[in-house]
């Protein structure tokens, strides 16, 4: 009787943990390496990387900026970027308008200032960018960003 009761048990045991359902966690937002790689992923090459690098004097700008050269693609000569990587969705919201600021003091013709935000990041810098750069760009932070939290 108690064989019985005990390959029962096992059984009851085995039952329910094939009855456990697992989800994947959701992707959180990726670091400066984790964007990096996902920028080079898509045939883009960094350079010159510099934490604390706003474009301006803006304190809480500094501490989330970090500004590198890129090019690649469509895009042949370096063109310096800027990325604010905000701790959460409402700092990104809080903190958004502060960029558009900030890069007055280092974009040279305002008409042509490109932005991408993708909470929790925002990427800002002089343009105009040509196509197929643009949309690496666009598509790296979107999957780095992963929820956006």
């Amino acid at each position: 009787m108690r064989t019985l009761a005990a390959a029962l048990g096992a059984l009851v045991l085995v039952a329910a943990c094939g009855s456990v359902s697992v989800t994947p966690p959701a992707p959180t937002p990726a670091d400066i390496t984790g964007i990096a790689s996902e920028l080079t992923q898509r045939g883009l090459t960094l350079d010159h990387l510099v934490s604390g690098d706003a474009g301006c004097d803006d304190p809480v700008l500094v501490q989330t900026a970090i500004a590198f050269d890129a090019s690649g693609l469509d895009q042949a000569d370096p063109v310096r970027l800027r990325i604010y990587i905000f701790r959460n969705r409402e700092a990104f919201e809080r903190l958004r308008a502060s960029v558009d600021l900030c890069a007055s003091s280092f974009v040279t013709d305002a008409e042509t200032y490109e932005s991408i935000a993708q909470s929790p990041y925002v990427l800002a810098a002089q343009g105009p960018w040509p196509p197929e750069f643009e949309a690496a760009v666009r598509d790296a932070l979107e999957v780095a960003a992963g929820t956006g939290n």
